[in-house]
């Protein structure tokens, strides 16, 4: 079985996944926002959300905390128009950079299948697919105004401020995995692939 990869291409593709790993995981993760309510732990992701309140029947006043983690119940149960945004923006370019490192992955183990055309090809997806994940980290701090978030951080919070609340890993995480893809993963899949062979007709 050859390989259609040099051996920076044998590390991009490793870098590949592994951005890509980071990336996803991070992204389906609700941890990207902590805080805490009702003396509870809660956290948010940009479409779940770990820890949420919930009313007694029979009482008026009484609030519970249901320590689960779930999604949102619908896409328009998302707290917050920029969250919103940033789940379809951070999705788009998770996808890109999933699908990206799963070629890379089948040119470890496929004659020809990547060029040095196709690898730059590649790396500009990846470029793309970085730039969709850190415009989504960009935008997720303009939800932190709404009443949801607010009422985990002491009423605290506004856009891009964190009041008693504070980033999780998983908002690191995502942000991370696409900076090291569009800088890292976008120049090695220059030279990723082999000169493909001239043949004489």
């Amino acid at each position: 079985m050859s390989s259609s990869l040099t051996c920076v291409g044998m590390l991009w593709a490793t870098l590949s996944l592994l951005c890509a790993a980071a990336s996803c995981t991070g992204f389906f993760m609700p941890y990207w926002l902590l805080g805490s309510q009702l003396d509870k732990p809660v956290s948010f992701g940009v479409f779940r959300r770990c820890t949420y309140p919930v009313r007694q029947e029979g009482q008026l006043q009484s609030v519970v905390m249901v320590e689960q983690c779930g999604r949102y119940a619908s896409f328009l149960g998302i707290p917050s128009l920029a969250w919103k945004i940033c789940s379809v923006v951070t999705g788009v370019g998770c996808g890109l950079l999933l699908l990206v490192a799963l070629t890379a992955l089948m040119g470890c183990c496929v004659s020809e299948l990547i060029s040095r055309t196709v690898g730059r090809v590649a790396g500009g997806i990846q470029f793309v697919g970085g730039l969709l994940i850190g415009s989504g980290c960009a935008l997720y701090p303009l939800g932190w105004n709404s009443e949801e978030v607010q009422q985990t951080c002491n009423n605290l919070s506004d856009q891009f401020e964190l009041g008693t609340c504070q980033l999780g890993w998983a908002y690191y995480c995502t942000g991370g995995g696409a900076a090291a893809a569009m800088l890292l993963c976008t120049w090695l899949a220059c030279f990723a692939g082999k000169k493909q062979k001239q043949y004489p007709y």
